[in-house]
């Protein structure tokens, strides 16, 4: 029994009905209806190794733009070339004070059940400095997904790969030419690094990396040609800025810039947020209708689950596995 058949079979109520629908309105929209989609990552998805499923669905043309958070950004490329520095904490639920302790004073990061070394931050940092600094002093800002794609262009970086490049979403992106929209650079790892880096002296401005607005006008260009020729859906993974920034250029040119352009054509969240607290995250998609982000007329689905483990399924059933 393939993935789309055990699917098919076994997931026929509440949230796992809601993900088979939600996977074959996704199917359709890229196939059968000529859709381009968006996809944004919030969370720690990428240190959850959702680039093995991520990145074929990029190269199957079932994904044509990322808009993701600068963590996710980053631990790709992070897990790309210290995977096997990697440490695992089977009982990350029990740990004690001082277990956390100890995980830091050995140089590790933790999140969840998975602690990052410290290693692979200063190893990429040392990678990005000139290139942020030459950035920097010519005045010319460059987009966050931009500097990594230049070390995965540098012929020194490639020796260092841990997992296959494959497995890289980012690595995907870049081969397919797809754009990667970063908001926040701020809050990440690199981000924190740049700062310091300014603070200190090492490199001259904060100019390096183009700002949200920035990248927000790069999102409406892309956008308004896209839409020109494709219906364009929203596959959104988690909630927070990741989702919130993209999905705010179609009101922001309709009510802003009172263009013409259409609404998001599809919609799906995998969120364990819920409605009761007023949070943006777990608000229902029809509410999005009142802010001009998504067509009446629109497929919506909300899968309130955990996305490490929805995703792939979902990605799954697009592809056929």
């Amino acid at each position: 029994m393939t993935v789309t058949e055990f699917l098919d079979r076994h997931f026929r109520h509440f949230n796992a009905r809601e993900l088979v629908a939600a996977a074959r309105s996704y199917r359709d929209f890229v196939g059968k209806e000529n859709g381009v989609m968006m996809v944004t990552l919030a969370g720690a998805m990428s240190t959850g190794e959702l680039g093995i499923s991520l990145a074929e669905m990029i190269r199957a043309g079932k994904v044509h733009a990322i808009t993701c958070t600068a963590a996710n950004l980053e631990e790709d490329i992070f897990n790309l070339v210290a995977h096997d520095e990697y440490r695992i904490v089977e009982n990350w639920r029990a740990l004690s004070v001082a277990d956390e302790l100890q995980l830091r004073d050995a140089g590790f990061n933790r999140v969840t059940d998975t602690c990052i070394p410290e290693t692979v931050m200063r190893h990429i940092e040392g990678r990005l400095i000139p290139l942020w600094a030459e950035a920097a002093r010519s005045g010319k800002s460059r987009h966050p997904a931009d500097f990594m794609f230049e070390l995965l262009d540098d012929d020194s970086f490639s020796p260092h790969y841990q997992v296959p490049r494959d497995q890289s979403w980012v690595a995907a992106a870049k081969d397919m030419q797809i754009p990667i929209f970063v908001p926040g650079f701020e809050d990440s790892t690199l981000g924190n690094i740049y700062a310091a880096r300014v603070i200190e002296g090492t490199i001259p401005n904060h100019s390096a990396v183009a700002s949200g607005t920035a990248q927000m006008e790069r999102l409406a260009k892309w956008y308004q040609e896209t839409s020109a020729e494709h219906p364009i859906g929203f596959f959104q993974i988690g909630g927070g800025i990741a989702g919130d920034f993209p999905i705010c250029v179609v009101p922001m040119l309709i009510q802003d810039l009172k263009l013409d352009v259409p609404l998001w054509s599809y919609f799906c969240q995998i969120s364990d947020a819920v409605t009761s607290y007023g949070g943006y995250s777990g608000a229902v998609p029809n509410e999005k209708i009142t802010w001009y982000k998504l067509s009446e007329a629109a497929p919506k689905f909300m899968i309130q689950s955990d996305a490490s483990i929805v995703a792939p399924l979902v990605f799954g059933y697009v592809m056929g596995w």
